[in-house]
């Protein structure tokens, strides 16, 4: 049914109640409604659940996931105009092998909740992108009110859950409690380049001490994270017009 469909996709994607309800523009309890089976949704409302879940309408009134296509790599960039258009390779694999190197590099420090782990690839994914104009993952983000989310994250994890690479616990960090994950394999890095390791590890440096609510906040100063709707995808080429405190190229050297 539906209002389950809703339920899953919102705790895949790490929302809460009030933020979809803001984002319908109706109460919280009309949304509990909703979720409950009481109240059906209008037109107007499905089609943002489903822009918001990253999803085809048609999919998600039929309750089903929307597969994203994985593009393959040597793909020729489009020009049109002065602007370059670049193609965006997902790469669902990569994207097990990172999770499970950032999982065994830093999953187990207390500050690293699954918050803090959505950040962490976001800024792995859209920190390369503007390094090299070229995905590592390519993997699929959009705006909510705590920072930049995977789209796909909720979805791998539970792929990985069932077959046993990794393990999801509750913990409290503080008065929070937070949900973390425990890897139990080692990630391939056959998959990754010294580059790509090299990168991720510059990332995990200089971002994994923060708590959930300091990498929110950093996050939310992202022009990726601003410039997109809300509940929208986030732009990679959005990276290009970063400033100074989040920039990670040095364009000088390029003059």
């Amino acid at each position: 049914m539906i209002e389950k469909f809703i339920q899953k996709q919102r705790a895949r994607h790490n929302m809460t109640q009030e933020y979809l309800a803001s984002e319908l523009s109706i109460s919280r309890p009309t949304y509990i409604q909703i979720e409950q089976g009481k109240r059906e949704l209008t037109v107007t409302e499905a089609k943002k659940l489903a822009a918001i879940f990253d999803m085809t309408l048609d999919d998600f009134l039929a309750g089903r996931e929307t597969k994203h296509k994985v593009t393959l790599p040597g793909k020729v960039a489009k020009k049109q105009g002065s602007m370059q258009i670049r193609i965006t390779e997902k790469n669902l694999e990569k994207f097990k092998q990172v999770l499970l190197y950032v999982l065994g590099k830093v999953g187990s420090k207390p500050n690293v909740g699954e918050t803090v782990i959505h950040k962490l690839l976001y800024f792995i994914d859209f920190d390369y992108y503007e390094k090299f104009e070229e995905n590592l993952m390519g993997a699929t983000y959009i705006k909510n009110h705590h920072g930049p989310t995977s789209a796909e994250l909720g979805s791998i994890i539970e792929d990985m859950q069932k077959n046993g690479e990794l393990e999801a616990v509750k913990s409290s960090y503080f008065k929070y409690e937070q949900k973390k994950y425990l890897p139990h394999k080692r990630p391939n890095l056959d998959v990754l380049s010294a580059r790509e390791i090299e990168h991720i590890d510059n990332v995990l440096a200089r971002l994994s001490d923060k708590n959930a609510k300091e990498i929110e906040d950093y996050s939310h100063g992202d022009i990726p994270w601003r410039s997109a709707q809300d509940g929208g995808q986030l732009s990679y080429e959005s990276v290009f017009y970063r400033d100074e405190r989040y920039s990670v190229r040095n364009y000088d050297d390029e003059l």
